[in-house]
């Protein structure tokens, strides 16, 4: 779709310190922390703290377990774009590495993000085959604003923030956590909001981007998160019948749904 490709041999000694010093202070952190099919994952990708990942590795890997791909993308892509890459077995991947007083906090996913954080999930298969049908249903009614807000929010609490409980304890599975150190030791600290998946719930509440979330939903595993898809797709139908042009505040869509 972008005609992109990773150009590996145009990272310079800085992207190189900033993968290694990003892998090596979330590896660690992520050992008892992580879903145990994240690290499973990351074993099968071969990722190493001193040499950046290859994207042709990474789909070989990928096409060996779930049949999926990476795209590379330049950045930030619209929606559409997103879902259609998502919807085809394909995850959008930048290939740039933040700077080194970006280590902390970054606006906009990087590589290490879009590949430390994601990619080794895309091994298990109930997982990808749970994201390629949400992005269907996205597409479904693409053009509604609302709709994208609301398959937006089912994302964020599940692929970008999701927890999962296994019989060794409870565990991370969202990238968005995963990489990130300090949340990471938030979310499965006493201080944080957990509850059972409820995607009436999600549906119902937006998200924030700028702090530690103020819930994480916790799923018993991701065969359940496959089979929330009938009433993901029934809520939004409902949503996008009750809320034709002219869109009007997502608060509107809330007080109707209950």
């Amino acid at each position: 779709m972008f005609g992109l490709k990773q150009n590996y041999s145009e990272y310079n000694d800085e992207n190189k310190l900033v993968w290694s010093l990003l892998y090596k202070k979330q590896a660690d952190n992520l050992n008892k922390k992580a879903a145990k099919d994240f690290l499973i994952g990351m074993q099968k990708m071969e990722f190493e703290p001193d040499k950046i990942p290859r994207f042709s590795h990474i789909n070989a890997v990928l096409k060996a377990t779930t049949g999926w791909k990476i795209e590379v993308v330049p950045g930030l892509i619209p929606d559409k774009d997103f879902f259609h890459l998502l919807s085809e077995k394909k995850f959008p991947s930048s290939t740039w590495l933040r700077h080194l007083n970006e280590l902390e906090y970054l606006e906009e996913p990087d590589m290490f993000h879009d590949t430390f954080a994601h990619m080794p999930i895309l091994t298990v298969q109930f997982f990808v085959d749970y994201l390629q049908e949400l992005s269907k249903i996205a597409l479904k009614h693409i053009e509604n604003p609302l709709t994208v807000e609301l398959v937006g929010r089912l994302y964020w609490f599940t692929v970008e923030f999701g927890l999962i409980q296994e019989p060794t304890g409870l565990r991370i599975y969202g990238a968005g956590i995963l990489s990130s150190s300090a949340e990471t030791d938030f979310c499965l600290s006493e201080k944080a909001n957990r509850k059972p998946l409820n995607i009436r719930e999600i549906l119902e509440n937006p998200y924030y981007k700028d702090h530690f979330q103020d819930r994480y939903y916790v799923i018993n595993s991701y065969e359940e998160l496959f089979k929330s898809l009938p009433e993901i797709d029934r809520l939004i139908e409902k949503a996008f019948i009750l809320n034709k042009p002219p869109y009007g505040d997502i608060t509107k869509f809330v007080c109707k749904m209950r």
